[in-house]
């Protein structure tokens, strides 16, 4: 399938699916204090794929077909691994935290892409890779009072969620964004369906309508992002990531009264600036 390359568009769907994300990540927090995460994912994701079939009704199955499956199944087990290591993690720590850990996402893009796209990566992106890193210890702080275990998850999450976006990337220009949907979600079903006897409660009406909520937004926000890829390479969507920071903390003070503390904030600029570093470098290395 051709690709269309149109990055104000994919700018603008990327930037929207991040506000979308925060909304729901702060819903998943709340939610995540009175239902099993499981369960939760659960239900966020059987809405994901009725909203994906919803979206690909009137298509052949000709159309609908993978042409990389082993690559479908990667990312759909990738990106509910990372929804539901988030949730684990986010239910412990602050958004504004939990959301500054996953900016870890754009620097291990960087570092998985030589095994998954048989990128080269230069002295200086792997030196932009590093100053990130260092930037999410400040904001883990191991050792210290202030360390948090629940980072663990966080980090775990992000690591799924890069692959996922390399993934996305990778058949983008071969698979209909609705199989691409269709597929990730179907696979989460699948997957959580059969986990969800060791993590389930019968939710009350309120339990119920929020997990509904959360996978409505989910479901746009996924949908949005593959969108996006296949208009703008993800080097050039990389650094609007950090907009959901803004998001996040501004959802975070509304709903739980809190704020990102010192060290977020500075290990969180230190990861954007790395990043953005990191997304320059491909944009070079990409008009050479």
């Amino acid at each position: 399938m051709a690709q269309t390359e149109d990055p104000i568009r994919g700018i603008a769907l990327h930037s929207g699916a991040t506000v979308l994300f925060a909304i729901a990540d702060t819903t998943a927090k709340y939610l995540s204090a009175t239902l099993p995460v499981i369960e939760m994912a659960w239900i966020r994701y059987v809405l994901f794929f009725g909203f994906a079939a919803m979206l690909a009704r009137g298509m052949s199955w000709r159309a609908l077909r993978p042409n990389n499956p082993r690559f479908q199944l990667l990312r759909g087990l990738c990106v509910t691994g990372s929804s539901v290591l988030f949730v684990f993690g986010v239910r412990q720590m602050p958004i504004a935290e939990a959301t500054t850990i996953s900016f870890l996402s754009p620097l291990l893009i960087t570092i998985l892409s030589i095994p998954l796209l048989g990128e080269v990566v230069g002295i200086r992106r792997w030196a932009a890779v590093m100053v990130g890193m260092a930037g999410v210890l400040i904001v883990v702080r191991p050792g210290s009072s202030g360390f948090q275990p629940a980072a663990f998850w966080g980090i775990a999450s992000s690591f799924c969620w890069a692959t996922a976006l390399i993934v996305t990337r990778k058949i983008a220009t071969t698979d209909h964004p609705n199989t691409t949907l269709l597929c990730s979600s179907g696979i989460g079903v699948i997957a959580l369906t059969i986990a969800m006897p060791f993590d389930c409660v019968w939710p009350s009406p309120k339990q119920l309508g929020l997990a509904l909520f959360l996978g409505v937004l989910s479901s746009l926000g996924q949908w949005m992002v593959v969108l996006a890829h296949r208009h703008t390479a993800a080097s050039t969507l990389a650094p609007f990531t950090y907009s959901q920071l803004i998001w996040a903390s501004i959802a975070g003070f509304a709903v739980f009264g809190a704020l990102p503390d010192h060290w977020t904030l500075v290990g969180a600029a230190i990861i954007a600036a790395s990043g953005l570093y990191t997304a320059h470098r491909e944009r070079v290395r990409r008009s050479r």
